[in-house]
């Protein structure tokens, strides 16, 4: 069996959270054997015992801790690390609580993209808000699940959907909303796939006629040969013959 020192696929990600709503922070780890996970608050080990309230679970490689209802008190950085005996990994961000709210407001909003088959597309977005807006992606109404081929990231205020490899059928409207307690906000655009176009094969036309044998065409040209005919002139002298008697 192959050894995998863990890695975090998905890191955590700040959180900005009203007082007396929920926060929650999720991860997603790889390794092999399967790491153990330990959660730790302003570098100290964190528990239920230690934060009541706290749920901490791991499941499928899903680490996930959610504070029901959050105060000032609970503001600090967290961190998840992931242990096996070939290695580990630590993963940290914050956790802001506030009594201001403002509403989802996308920051940089989806555009409208054309682009080949076969090509790699990615969406963004920039949304602030608080408490922390909940992002989601759709395509023609439909919301869209990460997966391999659709992988939807965020890096703090940046949300992406990264379409591995595009397809004509993957053209259409795409849109995301954002929604926190204060409100909700979309962007759409459009995506066009332009598919390959077909080269025609190249033919080569052959006209085959029957070959006619060319006669030489002599002329014979007639001599004319003009006779001209001798024409004599004969002149008559009379003679007189005269007596004188």
């Amino acid at each position: 069996m192959s050894t995998q020192a863990p890695s975090f696929t998905q890191p955590l990600q700040s959180v900005v959270a009203l007082e007396g709503s929920a926060a929650m922070f999720q991860a997603q780890v790889s390794g092999s054997p399967v790491p153990e996970v330990s959660w730790f608050r302003d570098g100290q080990v964190l528990s239920a015992a230690a934060l009541p309230g706290v749920q901490i679970s791991f499941s499928d490689g899903r680490a996930v801790l959610r504070i029901p209802a959050v105060t000032a008190a609970h503001s600090g950085r967290f961190s998840v690390r992931a242990t096996n005996g070939t290695g580990q990994a630590t993963s940290t961000a914050e956790l802001l609580v506030t009594a201001e709210t403002a509403p989802p407001s996308f920051v940089q909003r989806l555009q409208s993209q054309t682009v080949r088959q076969g090509s790699q597309v990615r969406l963004d977005v920039r949304v602030t808000g608080i408490p922390t807006p909940v992002v989601k992606f759709y395509r023609e109404g439909a919301e869209i699940q990460s997966s391999a081929d659709f992988r939807i990231l965020q890096d703090r205020d940046l949300y992406s959907l990264l379409i591995a490899e595009a397809f004509p059928e993957d053209s259409g409207t795409y849109s995301v909303t954002a929604a926190n307690s204060s409100g909700r906000a979309t962007s759409t655009a459009e995506l066009l796939v332009q598919g390959e176009e077909a080269v025609p094969a190249k033919k080569t036309k052959t006209v085959i006629s029957p070959r006619q044998p060319r006669g030489d065409k002599v002329g014979h040209r007639g001599d004319k040969v003009g006779n001209r005919g001798d024409k004599k002139g004969h002149n008559s002298k009379d003679s007189f013959s005269l007596q004188v008697v």
